[in-house]
């Protein structure tokens, strides 16, 4: 299935958690948080301004990102849970 965000949203795919604590302790799944990082699969082509005008979004393709605890849809395309949301909810690029 292909799928194309419309106007600001973003369509991220999270990136797993750390499996273990810096100290060593194994975390169980039941005591797993979502990950609240991400990478980049699609985005849409902006919003428009108040002049009609479409302005292009910061983030692109394959960029990994940050973004809040609770933001955004939870969708899930062929069986893999995805996160829609729009770009003003990501805190920020990660740059590696």
């Amino acid at each position: 299935m292909k799928i194309r965000p419309l106007n600001d949203r973003v369509l991220v795919l999270r990136v797993d958690g750390e499996e273990k604590t810096a100290g060593g302790i194994i975390i169980p799944d039941t005591a797993k948080e979502k990950p609240q990082e991400g990478k980049v699969v699609a985005v849409g082509p902006g919003k428009t301004d108040d002049a009609g005008k479409r302005v292009p979004l910061e983030v692109k393709k394959n960029d990994r990102v940050l973004f809040g605890k609770y933001s955004g849809t939870d969708i899930k395309i062929d069986g893999v849970e995805h996160l829609i949301l729009r770009e003003d909810d990501i805190l920020g690029i990660i740059k590696k």
